[in-house]
């Protein structure tokens, strides 16, 4: 049975409810503000007010380290050799160079992000593309093509009894905006719904690590949590035997309260005595006084556990070695760096391919929403990725002139692969086509100069040594 625009609603809501709690605790550990694990709670109820937990944030690196290598740069028609200058100046309208960086952030720590195509009152001909959060938006797929088939966004507004519910239904025949009334969702009547007549949802899903079972994504956090909360309770672990019993510890015989005071008469706090400041009394020996200091706690051990958990962490997340700063005394030359980041720079290509296809998908729907009809050119549209790896800029310039004078790639395409951006590309073909012109010029005149180059100068000839004539007779 078919159901209606409440029960979307309301069913895409209940859905959402349930995974909202694994999605902020999957944001709380990007952002280092994950609870202590594996210590008991009497004991960190007694440290609490003296040690503070020590995070090792490896879920940020983790996921920092693949987010930086993914840029888009560009659109390209199929048939055309450089990047469509209009969608890319719909793309910087909608400020998406920010917007996407933050939607695979967002994917990479919370399994998934979603994109929204809408219509643009203020400019019909840029229409209106935003990015948001899985802690805002939920969506439902359709079992037999596996395309969107509803979305619902959420947000509030005020706050305490102020407070307001609203909700945006997405749905391929029409997009309806919700406002909650005493419990009960109604139409917002401030925001008329918009019967766009898509036939499909405008609503794009950028997820993680999809699966055919696990369309939603998967967390790219989801190995490496474990590892962080035994890093984090071995650091905080070492803080606490730093406080307790790393400085030396020692016992006094035959002392009482009156025997711990500073020079004016007044008790010295206990701390003070911990810390091994000076102490004097008049009791010796013989009195049956006695100091004795224990030997200090090693620290050692802890470090080469978290060292441990480091390599886990670097194996687990195909991360090299020196990110979590695995450094040997030699340092690593620079085919060693780029063997070491070969898998690191899979992954990220890996990404590029599965997302490319989703930001195409949206770009089709902003042509759809701008034209009236769908594009047949843009359904085999290529998102352009800056590369993934890191060359140095020897290395990729040589790469890239040898495949020039090869004839393998055009010279656009060469510039391309130094990293040149379209608009920088586009000033050196004028430059390029100035300096031909110059030359046809010069040519016409009688000057050969752009054939040949100039004449090489005549280099003076050096002095010859004046002729030795010996003595005169």
């Amino acid at each position: 049975m078919e159901r209606t625009e409440l029960q979307w609603l309301e069913d895409l809501i209940t859905c959402h409810d349930k995974v909202r709690g694994e999605l902020d605790r999957l944001d709380r550990y990007y952002e280092g503000e994950q609870e202590l694990s594996y210590m008991a709670p009497e004991l960190q109820a007694e440290l609490e007010e003296n040690v503070r937990q020590v995070v090792i944030n490896w879920p940020r690196l983790v996921v920092d380290s693949v987010e930086e290598r993914l840029d888009v740069v560009g659109f390209r028609f199929p048939g055309q050799a450089e990047a469509d200058e209009e969608l890319w100046r719909i793309w910087k309208a909608n400020d998406l160079s920010v917007q996407s960086q933050q939607g695979q952030l967002d994917a990479l720590i919370m399994k998934r992000a979603y994109v929204v195509v809408g219509t643009n009152e203020d400019d019909e001909r840029t229409p209106l593309v935003t990015v948001e959060s899985a802690q805002d938006m939920y969506a439902d797929h359709d079992p037999r093509t596996r395309k969107v088939a509803a979305a619902v966004k959420r947000w509030e507004d005020g706050e305490g009894q102020d407070k307001v519910e609203h909700a945006t239904l997405y749905l391929p025949e029409a997009t309806i905006w919700w406002v909650k009334k005493d419990g009960t969702w109604e139409e917002d009547t401030d925001n008329p719904r918009d019967d766009h007549e898509l036939g499909v949802v405008p609503v794009e899903v950028l997820a993680n690590r999809t699966r055919l079972k696990k369309r939603g994504g998967v967390s790219e956090l989801a190995d490496v949590i474990p590892l962080s909360d035994a890093a984090c309770k071995i650091a905080t672990d070492m803080m606490v035997s730093a406080e307790y019993h790393a400085t030396p510890r020692r016992a006094a015989f035959g002392f009482g309260e009156e025997d711990f005071v500073d020079e004016q008469g007044r008790k010295i706090s206990a701390w003070s005595r911990i810390a091994g400041r000076i102490w004097a009394t008049e009791k010796t020996k013989k009195d049956g006084a006695d100091v004795v200091q224990f030997p200090e706690a090693d620290l050692k051990n802890f470090h080469s556990t978290i060292n441990q958990l480091a390599q886990l962490v670097a194996s687990l997340a195909g991360l090299p070695p020196h990110f979590l700063g695995q450094t040997t005394a030699n340092p690593a030359s620079a085919d060693a760096i780029r063997s070491a980041e070969s898998r690191l720079v899979k992954r990220a290509e890996r990404k590029q391919g599965s997302w490319g296809g989703t930001w195409e998908r949206v770009m089709r729907l902003v042509l759809r929403i701008r034209d009236g009809e769908w594009s047949d050119d843009a359904r085999a549209l290529e998102t352009i990725w800056r590369d993934a790896s890191t060359p140095t800029v020897a290395q990729a310039a040589d790469a890239a002139v040898k495949k020039h004078q090869a004839k393998i790639v055009p010279l656009r395409q060469t510039r391309e692969d130094l990293g040149y951006t379209q608009a920088q590309i586009r000033r050196m073909e004028e430059q390029d086509e100035e300096d031909a012109q110059n030359a046809l010029r010069r040519l016409a005149a009688g000057d050969v100069t752009p054939l040949f180059g100039t004449k090489p100068q005549p280099q003076p000839d050096e002095a010859l040594p004046e002729a030795d004539h010996g003595d005169a007779a």
